[in-house]
């Protein structure tokens, strides 16, 4: 049970000193995130924070010497090895999205294909590719994914160890640590970024140790959607409106929701503060509803539907102001 105390705090150590090496190195040039007139940032920035992340997370997970799939190890190595030559020299588009495919297939397969068949394989499959590439949508604002990285696992955490799962628990606590450590000094103003290497390997892992919990039995299905749904809704309802807007989806852009709130004045550290809310009061409202009565499950929800089309449209009409209704 020690694992649970000194897994986390062995990252968040590793970590720290990581990033703060990385971010003062000659290796901060290796990656850098030029400013185009589509960021939210002035000047380049190394993007090299995300790996020093996962130094963390990977010493804090050697205390626990985890037991997890051979495919989740597999998946989750190639889309970091793509994402780090990505970050490096640039990797096509269409390159990138068929190995984060083949890695959400891997892990898919190996967990659901002998119990559940190709039907749930495949949308398993498609969920973590998703899922993946919509953390990376979201890495855009200082602090924001850093945070939701830092919240999102810690609620995993807190649901695991509920359940009786205390070596999954320090994975996920492993996690949410390192986080914590990145956000020294990613949050605003960001002196480094989590770069393709840092976010696209957390999309990953939300997504697969979602699924890993399901199957543990630690959450019902939709807990991991309600835990991280500040990511996924923001990401999905962008992708619908600009699909309907005939937009080229696969070309970067400042039209999320929490960009829009940036450009209207809250700024990077208003809109993480906003963020961090919404994410404490999710993941608060996910565990509260890790009931076994279906009726109180139903209503946490409905209610969050509910809050989210307020929110939405909240922005939406202030958007509509500013621009004058473009």
């Amino acid at each position: 049970m020690q694992h649970v105390f000194w897994a986390p705090l062995t990252a968040f150590a590793v970590a720290l000193a990581t990033v703060a090496w990385l971010a003062r190195s000659r290796l901060s040039t290796l990656a850098l995130d030029h400013p185009n007139p589509r960021s939210l940032h002035h000047s380049p920035v190394p993007r090299t924070g995300g790996l020093g992340l996962h130094a963390g997370v990977l010493c804090g997970w050697l205390l626990v010497a985890p037991s997890l799939p051979i495919t989740l190890w597999v998946g989750l190595g190639l889309v970091s090895a793509i994402s780090i030559v990505d970050d490096i020299r640039g990797v096509p588009v269409i390159l990138r999205f068929a190995t984060h495919l083949c890695a959400a297939t891997a892990v898919s397969a190996g967990l659901l294909f002998a119990e559940f068949g190709p039907g749930a394989t495949l949308l398993a499959a498609l969920t973590i590719a998703w899922t993946t590439n919509l953390y990376n949508f979201m890495d855009g604002s200082d602090g924001l994914a850093g945070g939701m990285t830092l919240i999102g696992f810690l609620f995993y955490g807190i649901a695991a160890w509920l359940a009786g799962s205390a070596e999954f628990a320090a994975l996920n606590f492993t996690v949410a640590a390192a986080a914590a450590a990145f956000l020294v000094f990613n949050f605003h103003p960001a002196r480094v970024f989590l770069g393709d290497a840092g976010s696209i390997p957390l999309g990953f892992l939300a997504a697969a140790f979602g699924l890993v919990g399901w199957l543990q039995r630690d959450w019902t299905w939709w807990f991991p959607l309600l835990v991280f749904s500040p990511f996924i809704v923001d990401a999905s309802v962008t992708l619908v409106r600009r699909l309907l807007g005939h937009e080229k989806i696969w070309q970067a852009h400042r039209d999320h929701y929490y960009q829009r709130l940036v450009q209207l004045g809250w700024g990077h550290r208003g809109t993480a503060i906003a963020e961090y809310a919404l994410m404490l009061a999710c993941g608060g409202l996910a565990l509260l509803a890790l009931s076994p009565s279906p009726g109180a499950q139903a209503a946490a929800l409905a209610a969050a539907a509910f809050g989210y089309a307020m929110v939405i449209a909240a922005v939406e009409r202030a958007w509509r102001m500013k621009t004058g209704g473009r």
